[in-house]
């Protein structure tokens, strides 16, 4: 019965913030992209509390992925699409979003048992990721390019931030050895990774890269 109504908060939670979206157009298109970006990672709180089956965990990201695609190629959902004219409106990020979100799923609720493993790497890449962004455009500091992606200096010290905080509260509650200076290798390790990892790539990288890091570290 946990399943089922886990299933049906999360339908009704993914779209109110779909919708909500609508509310940050006028803000620009880019604006309504990072807040369904962030918003939607607070899912993973929901399948923490609702599911005990990877199956069941994994359902709507598997759905998301193929909905997510149909959507990057028909823009289907046009609140979470990229402008025309933007550098990166090739990008597949909402497909990679949904497949680490389906990838964390199986891994975490099945074999690893652990899924607040997972809540580490989708938080820090919706709340690192998706404010370094939003932040990197609001504050001026030095841009630079990475195969035609820019980034920003705010925008890396933002994610390098939030993904220390996010892996310490990780680490601390876990009791790990060293729990500080673990979270800040690898909050280091991960805005580099961001950084380099271009066209929505890093909607992958970050989370799996991140999860990985969170596990072996305990």
């Amino acid at each position: 019965m946990s399943n089922i109504i886990g299933l049906v908060v999360s339908v009704l939670f993914m779209g109110i913030i779909i919708m909500s979206g609508k509310l940050f157009e006028k803000a620009g298109k880019e604006a309504s992209r990072k807040f369904i970006h962030i918003m939607l990672s607070n899912w993973w709180i929901i399948a923490i509390v609702f599911f005990d089956n990877m199956w069941v965990a994994a359902l709507l990201p598997a759905v998301f992925v193929v909905v997510n695609y149909i959507s990057f190629k028909t823009n289907l959902i046009k609140v979470m699409e990229r402008d025309e004219n933007s550098e990166n409106k090739d990008s597949l990020g909402t497909v990679y979003y949904a497949l680490s979100l389906l990838i964390l799923a199986l891994i975490t609720f099945g074999p690893l048992q652990n899924p607040l493993v997972g809540l580490c790497g989708i938080l820090v890449m919706g709340y690192g990721d998706g404010l370094a962004a939003v932040i990197g455009q609001a504050v001026e500091s030095k841009k630079f390019k990475i195969a035609g992606d820019t980034k920003s200096i705010a925008g890396c010290i933002t994610m390098c931030v939030i993904t220390c905080m996010i892996l310490a509260g990780f680490l601390y509650y876990n009791k790990a050895d060293y729990w500080a200076i673990k979270s800040i290798v690898i909050a280091g390790l991960m805005t580099l990774i961001e950084a380099v990892s271009i066209k929505g790539t890093d909607n992958i990288t970050v989370p799996l890269i991140t999860s990985l890091l969170a596990f072996l570290m305990v």
